[in-house]
């Protein structure tokens, strides 16, 4: 059997090494094997997928004359998705913005919320026309297990949340549909509209320019 097929690490180890780290800090891929009970191969397999995935991190350390070693960590996006809970902080905050009664007041909260987080994938989305970088907006989301796909209203592109990303909160009122669509404005540079909504009895949420 080759090496690199004996006793590999199953997929859903990914969450047990983005633990390790997370709980141990930086270790080595002869750490991880002995943690994990696999082979050094497995986990080199492993950590090249999340490292492609943007999770964890490879740092080059150099010790006195010996010979230089590498060590494993968890990038920010890796800090984010492990061992959080976020989603109880998230509901917990989102209840006191719908405590705020003052409307303007409200609306102007959600609007730096959604800057603070366009500017978290601002860099990432791009292109020319509003189509081009609703499918730049598309592939980020894909790597949040988002499903976004891009329609056509006549001449102009449309956007569908075919996924909410925030389940949550999205129960609770239209406030975080109002923040998504901004979001979604301001990464694209277009005003959209929110022309169907789940809140609604719509199938799916669905932006469209104006």
């Amino acid at each position: 059997m080759p090496a690199e097929l004996e006793n590999p690490i199953p997929a859903t180890s990914d969450v047990m090494i983005l633990d390790l780290l997370r709980k141990q800090g930086p270790m080595s891929v002869a750490q991880l094997a002995r943690v994990t009970g696999v082979t050094a191969t497995a986990v080199r397999q492993r950590l090249n997928r999340l490292m492609g995935e943007l999770l964890i991190e490879r740092v080059l350390l150099r010790s006195g004359r010996g010979r230089p070693s590498h060590r494993y960590s968890l990038t920010e996006k890796g800090r984010r998705q492990t061992g959080s809970n976020f989603a109880d902080l998230a509901v917990a905050l989102w209840n006191e913005i719908r405590e705020i009664k003052d409307a303007e007041v409200r609306r102007g909260l959600l609007q730096r919320l959604a800057k603070r987080m366009a500017a978290v994938y601002a860099g990432r989305v791009c292109g020319d026309t509003v189509r081009e970088r609703m499918d730049s907006l598309r592939q980020v989301f894909d790597e949040r297990d988002v499903t976004l796909t891009i329609g056509s209203q006549g001449q102009l592109p449309v956007l569908t949340a075919l996924d909410c990303p925030y389940p949550d909160l999205a129960e609770k009122d239209h406030s975080v549909c109002a923040m998504e669509r901004m979001l979604f404005s301001e990464l694209l540079g277009e005003n959209l509209r929110l022309s169907e909504c789940r809140l609604d009895g719509g199938a799916c949420c669905t932006f469209e320019t104006n």
